[in-house]
Order: C-alpha cells, then structure tokens, then sequence
C-alpha cells in the first residue's frame, strides 16, 4: 500500500502542532521543520482544517493550531478522510478502470480487506500516541531551528 504525499505531510503537519501545542504555529515553521514546500504544505493544511483537525487563525498575530486534543485526532480517521478519493488499485477507480477481470477478481476483494486491516490498526492509534514522550520528536519539533526558520 502507498500512501499519498499528502497524507504524508498532513501527519507531520498535526505531529507538528501536537508538539507545540501551547502556541500557534505558523506556516513557515512546519515548512521549514517538514522539509516541505510553503504552497504544497498550504493546501494540506486548507483541507485539515475543512476537516476538522487544524483551527488556522489569519492575521498578524494568527497561526495554526490543533482543533481538538491529540487524543480525539485519529490517525486512521486521517487516513481515510484524505486517501478516500485515491484508488488503492485501478480497479477500484471508477473512470480509469480498464481492467477486464473487475466483475469477478478476487484480488479486489482481498485488496479491499487488507486495506481495511490497514486503516482498522490505525484507528487504534491516536495523534498523542505519536508525539506524547518522543523525545527525539519533539527535539526536532520544537527545536530553535523551527522555531525561527531562516
């Protein structure tokens, strides 16, 4: 299984906060802590925020920052809600689905039961099991060079 991009950098976006969690964050310092471009990382935060799990603030003094607690962010939930429009296999796209064998492959079967293990695992994991006492995390994620992108 792959996952997108997105999806990628939208967990380290909500470990990010989770870890600074006593302030609002901008974009410049996920950017600059996420190794990720400012424009890519905005569209990922846009869409956490339609989401439910970022509260972005506009202006001056505004940010970024968790819209719930760590413990109410499921990862498997942001899995789902951001993979939910990517096909697994070409069988599962409905446009680009080319593939003679759809009607009656058991493949797509087994296919769409280990994804469903896949999310069910993480469902079990919440955002504060990610970052709650990693040290070595937070040495990254609240460390000056962060803090003070260049």
């Amino acid at each position: 299984m792959r996952i997108t991009k997105r999806t990628n950098i939208a967990i380290r976006v909500l470990m990010f906060c989770g870890a600074n969690a006593d302030r609002l964050v901008t974009k410049s310092e996920i950017a600059a802590c996420c190794n990720t471009s400012e424009s890519h990382l905005a569209q990922v935060i846009n869409r956490l925020a339609q989401l439910g799990f970022l509260h972005t603030q506009r202006g001056r003094s505004g940010g970024i920052t968790l819209a719930r607690p760590m413990n109410e962010i499921v990862i498997g939930d942001v899995f789902r809600q951001l993979e939910a429009n990517v096909p697994i296999a070409e069988c599962f796209a409905d446009v680009d689905n080319t593939c003679p064998l759809v009607d009656f492959c058991r493949l797509k079967l087994a296919i769409a039961d280990a994804a469903e293990a896949f999310y069910a695992h993480l469902d079990e994991i919440p955002l504060n099991a990610l970052v709650c006492e990693n040290v070595q995390l937070l040495d990254v994620f609240v460390s000056p060079r962060c803090m003070n992108p260049a």
